[in-house]
């Protein structure tokens, strides 16, 4: 009987991906999206919709999966998006939705199949991070933030399953050629008004960014890696991916925090 996966924001980019390549590769994969429509044409894949700013939809779609198969083996914890604001520009309701999905999100799912993978004694939970969760840059502190909830998520959590031989995996993304910019970036109006005393740093940091996702590498190697650690179960707790990640998180561990923020700054002309 193959294994049972549940991924989250499966509707594009690298989720998407990800839910067509495991399925491709004999895993049973419920792919977690808004659009019912969104993967209609891969007869491989099951959608099942789930809103993870909705506790109800979450609990339906858990129900209907345990009903259907009887089990979840794998929570692949994917549905994210990044807000680009400053601190002082970034509203109330900008800064709640950004952790409403990103981060209380990411814990009603876990809590949502966590009962039926410590009953079975077994399963694989897998946070699609960011190297953004162990670096700081301008104009992203709330999706950093973010992040860097996900990494302590991850540390915790996996004290909590270890009796259950539940295991608790964090990859951290680099920036791959997605439709993040696209879909997945909300911009503050003020931070990018022509007027904002912060025109200077969006107009030079911005495109920078945009730049490297737009032009960036094919997230295959993410993929890859949700399948890596499914099938070793001595995998990394952490696993960077991609080019940024694999640069700049070892440096952080490498570095002082002054030495870190310097290499950094000259990195991106900050």
């Amino acid at each position: 009987m193959s294994k049972v996966v549940l991924i989250t924001g499966a509707s594009s980019g690298m989720g998407k991906l990800t839910a067509e390549f495991l399925s491709d590769n004999g895993y049973t994969v419920y792919a977690g999206t808004r659009d019912a429509d969104a993967i209609s044409n891969n007869s491989s894949l099951k959608n099942i919709y789930i809103d993870v700013t909705k506790t109800d939809t979450i609990n339906s779609a858990v129900e209907t999966i345990i009903i259907n198969e009887g089990k979840i083996d794998v929570l692949v914890n994917n549905a994210g998006y990044g807000l680009l604001a400053t601190v002082e520009d970034g509203t109330d309701e900008e800064m709640f939705n950004q952790f409403d999905v990103n981060v209380f999100g990411l814990l009603k799912v876990t809590r949502g199949v966590l009962p039926y993978m410590r009953e079975a004694k077994s399963g694989v939970i897998i946070n699609i991070s960011s190297f953004l969760g162990k670096i700081g840059l301008p104009l992203l502190a709330h999706y950093n933030a973010s992040k860097y909830a996900v990494e302590g998520i991850v540390d915790s959590l996996r004290f909590e399953t270890l009796p259950f031989n539940v295991r608790v995996h964090s990859i951290q993304s680099g920036l791959f050629g997605t439709n993040f910019v696209k879909n997945g970036l909300v911009a503050n109006a003020k931070t990018t008004a022509k007027d904002s005393p912060y025109e200077k740093l969006v107009s030079h940091f911005v495109p920078i960014v945009a730049k490297v996702i737009n032009e960036g590498p094919n997230p295959q190697p993410i993929a890859d890696a949700v399948k890596n650690i499914i099938e070793d179960e001595n995998s990394k707790i952490f696993i960077p991916v991609g080019a940024e990640a694999e640069t700049f998180i070892p440096l952080r561990k490498a570095l002082s925090d002054e030495a870190f923020e310097i290499k950094v700054k000259e990195t991106f002309g900050i």
